[in-house]
């Protein structure tokens, strides 16, 4: 058996790396697999940088900036393999959440009337909205970003982002020192369930198929380990397709409860598993059957055309420089000439491109791939807006516009 230790953090997302432990799917590969749990996305970047772990639990953002030397220590990063795609929400305080439309469910379902509410509530609020994020370079953070500029608001001069573990979002939400925050699950649940919140907006339904996590290694380490990684990445696909399963959701549940995994009960999971959020503790579920993938819709595959559309955010917001050379480092991270290595010889289909339009799927499209067709889902950004990742400047024109 090979060793290999990878950091991750105690989220409903770490989901394929503890199933690929637990379910036997490292051991087959002939892989121990070390998953060393970690508090901070600061701390699981640290461990890696600096040889730690040969891997982590990544927020994609994150993984680009630290290549491009925008985060506190820079290195080359590589991440084959995408551990899901959206899996996030926004909640908001009871206080906060009282300004916005009253029926919980239509909030969630009309991100462009919720903006524009939201909006309208930092004016009614007592004090500059604080809203937590888990990284200044997350998915959340930038989507959050994203949809709130939409509605004339600048994230920057309206809001206070203050950067928490995910896990201590709750409790900071309960010392009033947040108004709300926008993080993976299980946590705007927690609050949810403890009477402190409302979930007001889920980040699959600003961006249909937004990428979130990847597993990220030193790229000097992946370029030496080829056969180890490809082995690991059969792995983690087979895990994948595993926590996709509807019957095996309460096992995964399960899972994810322990506490050296994330340690909430497991009920806690379900509403993301299943896709039935509860968006306030008093109303019915509201079914989000996209909230959070992991294997189907070749989730795993990392569109270089997804990094690019994270470096014109990184440009839009002034934490990079848009240059040629820092566009081809940023799309150069995800590395789908590794995925299609690792998981050719099993025979899975899988795009045979490796850059899209983003946000132009508005409708389940089955598309050619190298052994057979794959279904891509809805990927539409909740404005409508496509991104074109061969006009980035065109794009960023479009949204000051």
């Amino acid at each position: 058996m090979t060793p290999i230790a990878l950091a991750f953090l105690p989220l409903a997302d770490s989901a394929i790396l503890v199933a690929a432990k637990e379910k036997g799917f490292a051991a087959q590969a002939g892989i121990a697999l070390d998953l060393v749990r970690t508090t901070s996305w600061a701390t699981a970047r640290d461990r890696l940088v600096y040889g730690q772990v040969q891997g982590a639990h990544m927020l994609a953002p994150l993984a680009i900036a630290v290549t491009l030397g925008l985060s506190q220590h820079p290195a080359a990063l590589a991440a084959p393999f995408k551990l899901n795609v959206n899996g996030n929400a926004l909640t908001m305080s009871s206080a906060f959440a009282a300004a916005l439309d009253p029926d919980p469910a239509r909030r969630l379902e009309d991100p462009v009337a919720t903006a524009h509410d939201f909006a309208a509530a930092i004016g009614l609020h007592h004090r500059k909205p604080v809203v937590g994020v888990v990284h200044r370079f997350s998915s959340h953070a930038l989507m959050l970003r994203y949809w709130l500029a939409f509605a004339g608001i600048d994230p920057d001069r309206d809001l206070l982002l203050r950067v928490l573990p995910p896990s201590l979002m709750a409790e900071a939400l309960r010392a009033g020192e947040i108004d709300g925050f926008f993080v993976g699950e299980p946590w705007g649940s927690v609050a949810v369930t403890a009477g402190l919140a409302e979930i007001v907006a889920a980040g699959t339904r600003i961006w249909r198929r937004g990428v979130d996590k990847v597993l990220a290694f030193r790229e000097d380490w992946l370029e030496a380990n080829p056969e180890l990684v490809d082995r690991l990445l059969l792995a983690l696909s087979q895990a994948a397709d595993w926590c996709d399963d509807p019957a095996n959701r309460a096992a995964l549940a399960a899972l994810l409860a322990r506490p050296d995994y994330v340690g909430e009960p497991a009920e806690r999971f379900l509403p993301a598993l299943t896709g039935q959020i509860v968006p306030r503790i008093d109303s019915a579920a509201v079914d989000i059957p996209d909230f959070v993938l992991f294997g189907r819709e070749a989730t795993g595959f990392p569109w270089r055309s997804q990094a690019a559309w994270i470096y014109s955010q990184l440009v839009r917001w002034g934490f990079a420089a848009p240059t040629p050379e820092s566009l081809r480092k940023a799309t150069g991270v995800f590395r789908s000439d590794i995925y299609r290595r690792a998981l050719s010889a099993a025979g899975l289909p899988m795009p045979g491109a490796s850059m899209k339009l983003e946000g132009a799927l508005e409708v389940p499209l089955a598309v050619g791939s190298h052994r057979g067709p794959i279904t891509l889902g809805p990927d539409r950004f909740f404005d409508g807006r496509v991104f074109d990742p061969e006009d980035i400047e065109g794009y960023l024109r479009s949204l000051k516009a």
